[in-house]
């Protein structure tokens, strides 16, 4: 696989390997995407728009640069801005390899930091010289507009161009809650949820605070996902009980979606709205009690998103998808291709019968 190197959401040759309950691979172009659906199932993808949370500035005990990266926050409210886990580099950029970025100054609690407008404080160091928990002076309103006027999208070096907020929000971005880009609702756009309602097969959303997915240090990667807070819409919790009732299938657009959801779920399988926080790590073993499959972008071994894709299928299948991504070229990261995985089991058609061999 390569690294998608342009921010373009929905280019034209982008590619969807489909990998159904009983095995079988397809390889479609990704804007049939809405092909992959059937009757009375259920889309759901996550509306949370992405905030700049890149933040460059200044570490005043040393005078030196450092670069924040807001990874975290306990809950959506938005006053909850005013305390948040944080990712701290040294000198360089995003075009640096993030393993390459040296380690910020030493940071100890009460150390101020000066980021553009804003002003914030080191209220604690969370186990790892990089990962800290700050507090922002200000109203909410203005710690909003300090990140308004100096964040901008964290960003990784394959991709050489700047991003601008316009290039991480997804078509349905709502509430700016996410760190990072819920990518996987890249595949998707307003023809494909309009085509979704003439054939019957149902959307809803829910809003959940999508985290980083690398920090260049194994440790911390180790920890990924953080604990994220999420909504779920009573539309969408009756949404979902409804398509069980019909025998449709409840998707995830995204591993976002998968980890609200099963969370919500985790105690009786059945899915109540209303806001939480996802705490838990889902990966091999990890029962699914709610979502029947996935669409997602590709990731490489080892990441958090590719751990959660272990609950969907077993390691001899996954290793197949892999073998299958590499032979064709597709892309990684989130401007790449994407997957559809069902989990193991589930009966109905198969890709086969719906994308029958020439």
């Amino acid at each position: 696989m390569n690294a998608a190197h342009l921010p373009i959401q929905r280019p034209r040759q982008a590619k969807l390997l489909a990998l159904d309950s009983g095995g079988n691979i397809r390889h479609v172009v990704r804007s049939r995407v809405v092909d992959l659906f059937r009757r009375d199932d259920l889309v759901i993808s996550n509306d949370a728009a992405t905030l700049p949370a890149s933040l460059t500035g200044e570490h005043l005990p040393t005078g030196g640069f450092i670069e924040v990266r807001l990874a975290a926050r306990r809950s959506l409210s938005t006053d909850a801005i005013r305390h948040c886990t944080a990712v701290v580099f040294g000198t360089g950029d995003f075009r640096m390899l993030t393993e390459d970025r040296p380690k910020p100054p030493e940071l100890t609690p009460g150390d101020r930091l000066k980021l553009g407008p804003l002003q914030a404080t080191v209220e604690a160091v969370l186990g790892h010289p990089r990962l800290v928990r700050l507090a922002f002076d200000g109203s909410p309103a203005e710690i909003w507009e300090g990140l308004a006027r100096h964040g901008r999208p964290i960003q990784y070096s394959h991709i050489a161009k700047p991003l601008v907020l316009w290039d991480v929000w997804t078509p349905i971005a709502g509430p700016p809650v996410a760190f990072e880009s819920p990518s996987a609702g890249f595949a998707l756009d307003w023809n494909a949820l309009a085509t979704m309602k003439r054939q019957r097969i149902q959307f809803a959303t829910i809003t959940h605070a999508a985290g980083i997915s690398s920090t260049g240090d194994g440790e911390l990667d180790a920890l990924l996902p953080f604990d994220e807070p999420y909504y779920i819409p009573p539309a969408t919790a009756l949404a979902i009980s409804h398509a069980r009732m019909r025998g449709g299938r409840i998707i995830a657009v995204g591993t976002t979606v998968v980890r609200a959801l099963e969370h919500a779920a985790r105690f009786d399988s059945f899915v109540r709205p209303g806001f939480g926080l996802a705490t838990q790590r889902i990966g091999a073993g990890t029962p699914l009690h709610v979502v029947d499959a996935i669409l997602s972008g590709t990731h490489e071994p080892g990441t958090s998103h590719y751990c959660l894709m272990r609950a969907f299928v077993d390691d001899a299948a996954l290793r197949g998808l892999d073998r299958d991504l590499n032979l064709h070229d597709y892309r990684t990261h989130e401007f790449g291709d994407s997957i559809f995985v069902e989990r193991n089991g589930r009966g109905g058609e198969s890709l086969e019968q719906q994308f029958p061999a020439a």
